[in-house]
C-alpha cells in the first residue's frame, strides 16, 4: 500500500530535499509524496486526490496569504478527518495554541528529523514500522 503525505510549503526547494530524504521509500512505492505551495493549493490537492487517500499532511505554518494554521483549522473543519502536523523554523507559544485548539496532530521544528518524521508516518497510516 503506497502511504500519500502532502506536503504544503511556499518554499520550492522543499521538494527536493523531500525527494531526496524519502528516495529508497519512493523506489520501492511504499510513498507517494505530493507538493502543494500554499494553502489553497493544498486544499485543491486534498479534494483531487480524495482526503481519504492522505494519510498526512506536514505544513509550514508562515506562509503568505492562507497561513498553515488557517489551512489546519480548515482541514479539521471538514470530514472526513486528515491528520496535520505544522512544520516550523519559528515556534511560537502562540502557533501551539493555535494548533493545539485546532486539532494539530503534531509539530515538527525545521530542520526536520526525517527519521523521526518517517517513523510518524507510518504510525498515522497504523503500521508501527516501515521497512528497513
Amino acid at each position: 500500500m503506497r502511504l500519500k503525505v502532502l506536503v504544503v510549503d511556499d518554499e520550492r526547494d522543499v521538494q527536493l530535499l523531500f525527494r531526496q530524504q524519502f528516495r529508497r521509500e519512493i523506489r520501492r512505492g511504499e510513498i507517494e509524496l505530493l507538493f502543494a505551495y500554499s494553502g489553497a493549493e493544498a486544499l485543491q490537492v486534498l479534494a483531487q486526490q480524495g482526503r481519504t487517500d492522505v494519510v498526512l499532511v506536514l505544513s509550514d505554518i508562515n506562509m503568505p496569504g492562507m497561513t498553515g494554521l488557517d489551512l489546519l483549522c480548515r482541514i479539521k473543519s471538514e470530514p472526513p478527518p486528515v491528520p496535520v502536523c505544522m512544520m516550523t523554523a519559528y515556534g511560537t507559544d502562540e502557533h501551539r495554541e493555535k494548533a493545539a485548539a485546532c486539532q494539530c496532530d503534531g509539530y515538527l521544528t525545521k530542520p526536520l528529523d526525517f527519521k523521526a518524521l518517517k517513523e510518524k508516518i507510518y504510525a498515522f497510516a497504523g503500521q508501527d514500522t516501515g521497512p528497513l
